[in-house]
């Protein structure tokens, strides 16, 4: 008996594979992680490295509006957290309006899912983005396409 044949036992989870399959999840539960655990400590133990993870990563916390915590099946409970993307018409017209209300020489136009702002001076333009920064919106704000 010179050869001996052998297999082994193993479990092993292609994260890949994992990370795809939550992705697509993502993509077809209209951006939104139901978060579920036995009880509402462990839950929030879940929320917490979920925002710490989002910190590290640069993703500001303020892209996603959690829910509250529901009681669920078996005992368990959910918290359903929304990704935030793009401005809602109530948070569009708000800019606007915080910025019409600045007196400052620019214009805001709402343009589907974000705010165009235009100005003769680059100065005014930087004065308008100072203006919303001090505002608290409840949002992550980004400014884009600054010409």
């Amino acid at each position: 008996m010179a050869d001996v044949n052998s297999f082994d036992v193993a479990s092993k989870v292609d994260m890949q594979e994992v990370k795809n399959a939550l992705d697509q999840a993502l993509k077809e539960k209209e951006s939104e992680l139901v978060l579920v655990s036995d009880d509402e400590y462990k839950l929030k133990s879940v929320v917490d490295i979920l925002k710490a993870r989002l910190i590290k990563r640069n993703v500001s916390v303020r892209a996603f509006a959690f829910g509250p915590v529901e009681p669920a099946l078996g005992g368990t409970v959910r918290q359903v957290a929304k990704i935030q993307n793009g401005l809602s018409s109530e948070k569009a017209k708000e800019i606007a309006r915080v910025i019409k209300d600045g007196k400052l020489k620019v214009q805001a136009q709402i343009q589907g899912e974000q705010v165009r702002v235009q100005g003769k001076s680059k100065d005014e333009l930087q004065a308008a983005i100072a203006l919303l920064k001090s505002q608290d919106f409840g949002i992550d704000l980004q400014y884009v396409n600054y010409r």
